[in-house]
């Protein structure tokens, strides 16, 4: 393996890791297990995951920038005491974006359509595991897409640099217990953009990420 391969394996592997990590601090927050105020510290975190701090330190990064956590400094990272106001702000502005990025995908053209239904098709398969994190890197790349066929660059831009993918796995936890419920109401999303409806796929992506905001205030539910 040459050098230039390996240290893209590398970056790989703990970006993999990075994910890995984040989800599960996630995951603790969402069930309880960390409560608000509650120290994480990037040492023992690295040694629970057999990692170097590198991959603790980025995940608790993207953490804070969610506002999931907070980082003071003698008093180290902790658990923060709400997140709801900067999620449901985040989120707002996602429905914007994506109702506006349906109409101007309209009409999609076949490779574009062809994606989505191979997202939709995966996302049932998560939704049936119960797995959020799986579901959910499904249900991002459904959303992703259309963001991406609007053509508009800035769009895509802003969705990706909101971490659209790290709040859903956060608003998933709300929902775990009805994964299929939501995967199934991407299909008319889907049909509308086949018929080149694009108001109307806009108007549903609108209202599934309105229903989205409303489990915000709802206690997480079990598979």
């Amino acid at each position: 393996m040459t050098a230039d391969k390996h240290t893209e394996t590398a970056q790989v592997e703990r970006r993999c890791m990075r994910d890995q990590i984040r989800e599960t601090i996630v995951s603790r927050i969402m069930e309880g297990t960390y409560s608000a105020g509650d120290r994480l510290i990037e040492l023992n975190l690295a040694r629970e995951f057999n990692v170097s701090q590198a991959p603790v330190r980025e995940a608790l990064r993207e953490l804070e920038a969610l506002g999931m956590v907070e980082s003071a400094r003698y008093r180290g990272t902790r658990v923060s005491a709400s997140n709801s106001a900067n999620l449901r702000e985040s989120y707002e502005m996602r429905a914007l974006l994506e109702e506006r990025s349906a109409q101007l995908a309209s009409p999609c053209t076949e490779e574009v359509l062809a994606q989505l239904e191979e997202c939709l098709s995966s996302m049932y398969r998560k939704a049936r595991t119960g797995s959020v994190a799986a579901y959910t890197r499904e249900a991002m790349r459904f959303h992703r897409t259309i963001v991406e066929a609007s053509g508009n660059r800035i769009f895509l831009h802003t969705w990706d640099m909101l971490q659209f993918d790290v709040r859903a796995h956060v608003v998933g936890m709300r929902v775990q217990g009805h994964l299929h419920e939501y995967a199934a109401e991407h299909g008319p999303i889907l049909q509308a953009l086949k018929d080149g409806q694009g108001i109307e796929a806009g108007r549903l992506l609108r209202k599934l990420v309105d229903r989205l905001m409303s489990a915000l205030d709802v206690t997480p539910s079990n598979p």
